[in-house]
């Protein structure tokens, strides 16, 4: 079935100097309603940047943001800081996107309630957690029922209770026919949920192809296909893959009970993403390398996943995914 178009950039660029460096450069995308989009990309590789323009936040250095859907943004960072109550906030933002002033209160009463938020309703932005923060900050971008709701690692600081009741406020706004765009370093986060995935690879965007590989977009810095080699590799309890593993991967598998997880990478880039785990903090021990479709295993992989099992055995502190929540 068609689905209307949501929103669309065409040829588009982004610099934030006359005569800077580019930071996205010929990304074509559209979204059409009721999608779920996942971007992915290393750190710094211009995800947030997308986001921005995909928002109507930024304006596009070159080419064509088309259409103007009733959009709603959550930020990497919320600005705490404003001289607001949670309720006090939510309610200012329901009447910026139109809602009359006892429907906002209401609106925002129920989110705050649905993300366990509801007892610090009265209190001063300043005076939240991280975690509560982050509560408010969704449920500014839920309150409206947007029409393209971007979330640029939203879930980040949020207990696993409100992780979840997020997943499914992204599967309501979904099912209602809503466009949702979004970023986020768990590689399982709506795992089978999305429709598409894009990866920001130097300036350009890359879509996965349905079998797994990455088709090439913008100026042509597609991920490559090709042989691909399967890595498995274990994670200290709590860990994540490394955002940069997980982008160059073609496949991840869903981790087993022991905490592997199988990963299916471009043959090129295999020393890299060993590296990357090795590297990682904590470390990630490779339990095994072998030969994807039309590939065998090179020496410098076969070295590299040998070292990385031999380091990954030294102990490093495991750091808490969660923030915690004062009030």
């Amino acid at each position: 079935m068609q689905r209307d178009l949501a929103i669309r950039l065409d040829g588009v660029g982004r610099r934030y100097a006359l005569r800077g460096p580019w930071v996205l450069r010929g990304v074509d995308l559209a979204v059409g309603g009721g999608t779920l989009v996942r971007i992915e990309g290393a750190n710094g590789t211009g995800k947030s940047t997308l986001l921005r323009l995909l928002a109507g936040i930024d304006a596009p250095s070159e080419g064509r943001r088309a259409g103007r859907p009733r959009t709603a943004f959550v930020p990497e960072r919320f600005p705490a800081s404003l001289p607001f109550s949670a309720v006090g906030y939510l309610t200012h933002m329901g009447r910026v996107h139109g809602l009359a002033r006892g429907a906002a209160e209401r609106s925002a009463e129920q989110w705050l309630e649905r993300f366990g938020a509801g007892g610090y309703a009265r209190t001063p932005l300043a005076e939240l957690s991280k975690g509560s923060s982050q509560k408010v900050a969704v449920a500014q971008a839920l309150l409206a029922d947007p029409e393209l709701l971007v979330l640029d690692e939203a879930w980040t600081g949020l207990d696993a209770a409100a992780r979840a009741e997020l997943d499914r406020a992204v599967a309501e706004r979904r099912a209602a026919g809503g466009a949702v765009v979004f970023v986020d370093h768990d590689p399982r986060r709506l795992l089978g949920a999305t429709d598409e995935t894009y990866a920001v690879v130097g300036t350009a965007l890359n879509r996965r192809e349905g079998n797994g590989t990455w088709g090439e977009g913008g100026d042509g810095g597609a991920v490559p296909a090709g042989p691909t080699v399967l890595i498995e590799a274990q994670g200290p309890a709590g860990a994540e893959l490394p955002p940069s593993v997980a982008s160059a991967a073609t496949g991840i598998g869903e981790p087993t009970p022991e905490g592997v997880t199988r990963l299916s990478v471009p043959e090129s880039r295999s020393d890299v993403v060993l590296k990357e785990l090795l590297m990682a903090q904590p470390p990630w021990h490779v339990v095994r390398v072998g030969g994807g479709a039309g590939s065998t295993v090179s020496s410098a992989s076969a070295s590299a996943s040998a070292s990385a099992s031999a380091s990954a055995s030294a102990p490093a502190p495991v750091s808490s995914v969660d923030g915690g929540e004062r009030r």
